[in-house]
């Protein structure tokens, strides 16, 4: 992305998006009992919760009864089309992983297989968008936390621990691609979760060879073990990396998250945040629920003079709904320079005597 004299003016930026994840499914209920829904009603009221507290995200995850994260595709149906009753305008961005808590004690935290996972371009309703992650990768999301972070949680227990400490995210380039095919097959948009600057070569790779031919819509996950470390340098090169026509939103974990999206709101980005991302205060003196960060951001970028963008903003922001005819026109409207010519097609054409 370029930034130009004015740039950081709010005058010149996008309303903010506020992309909330209020489900935590890394969380037992235990945890924080306040605000972790349990219910499909629950559920779906911490959805209405939070589109009026200002998020236009919901980045959706669900639970059964007993609190675990469930990997019932009908219960992804029930509460999709509870919170399409409710708040019809609401961005519905399903978690691509389905959920990656560990099915019992002692199991390692994991993803679904891939077969499982191709079935989110089945749900009914249909959301909005489902997040993909690009490169099989390590997903350590407890690396960067400390003892304080843990102190009281379920993660604090050994076991639990080591299951979230050992997670990894199959995603080979031969699922990816079959993934986003089916996907915007069914009008779904692909929202990318990206680690680094080398997945998003390879998304910039597929889209050059027509695999790939959907708004680059993306967020940097700045987490740690595997994933980049939420820090100025590593946020401005992968800043800099991002084509202009790409929307980008900035998410990390537990107290690096309100930071980074403080920088997101000033440099023109967009933000996410919710209990799947932090639990604390920035004073770790007591939790902090879902409602509460979204106002939060919201109050913040108003002190900074950026508006935020009400539901059909956030949607025309997002592009919810464009996908591209050829490798040609994503390219150009992304931003990225064109595909190269060969040789012979680059070489002016000689008259004929």
């Amino acid at each position: 992305m370029n930034f130009l004299d004015g740039d950081h003016f709010p005058e010149n930026q996008q309303k903010l998006v506020i992309t909330c994840a209020p489900y935590g499914p890394e969380w037992m209920p235990s945890d924080f009992p306040e605000d972790i829904p349990v219910t499909m009603d629950a559920h779906i009221q911490k959805a209405v919760d939070c589109y009026n507290a200002g998020a236009t995200v919901l980045h959706l995850h669900v639970r059964e009864l007993d609190g675990k994260g469930s990997k019932r595709l009908s219960k992804f149906n029930e509460l999709i089309a509870g919170v399409r009753a409710r708040v019809p305008e609401m961005i519905i961005q399903v978690g691509g992983s389905i959920s990656f808590a560990p099915e019992s004690d002692g199991e390692v935290a994991k993803w679904l297989s891939d077969d499982t996972r191709h079935m989110l371009a089945d749900l009914t309703p249909a959301p909005d968008q489902v997040t993909i992650a690009i490169n099989s990768n390590q997903m350590n999301v407890v690396e960067q936390m400390c003892a304080a972070d843990l102190a009281g949680t379920s993660l604090a227990e050994p076991d639990m621990y080591r299951a979230y400490r050992e997670m990894t995210i199959p995603a080979g380039p031969e699922w990816v691609e079959e993934h986003i095919r089916r996907l915007s097959a069914k009008g779904i948009q692909t929202h990318f979760q990206l680690a680094n600057i080398t997945q998003l070569e390879t998304v910039e790779r597929m889209m050059r060879r027509g695999d790939c031919n959907v708004p680059l819509i993306l967020t940097w996950v700045a987490i740690g073990g595997g994933f980049d470390q939420p820090n100025i340098y590593n946020l401005a090169n992968f800043v800099r990396a991002c084509p202009d026509g790409s929307v980008l939103t900035l998410e990390s974990s537990m107290l690096n998250v309100l930071p980074l999206n403080m920088m997101a709101i000033t440099m023109g980005l967009h933000v996410r945040c919710g209990i799947e991302d932090n639990i604390w205060t920035q004073r770790r003196d007591r939790k902090s629920g879902s409602v509460e960060q979204i106002e939060q951001l919201v109050r913040i970028s108003h002190e900074f003079g950026r508006d935020i963008a009400n539901a059909k903003e956030a949607r025309e922001i997002y592009k919810i709904g464009t996908f591209y005819k050829s490798a040609d026109e994503a390219l150009a409207a992304n931003g990225f320079a064109p595909r190269r010519k060969s040789a012979a097609q680059a070489m002016p054409q000689r008259l004929a005597a």
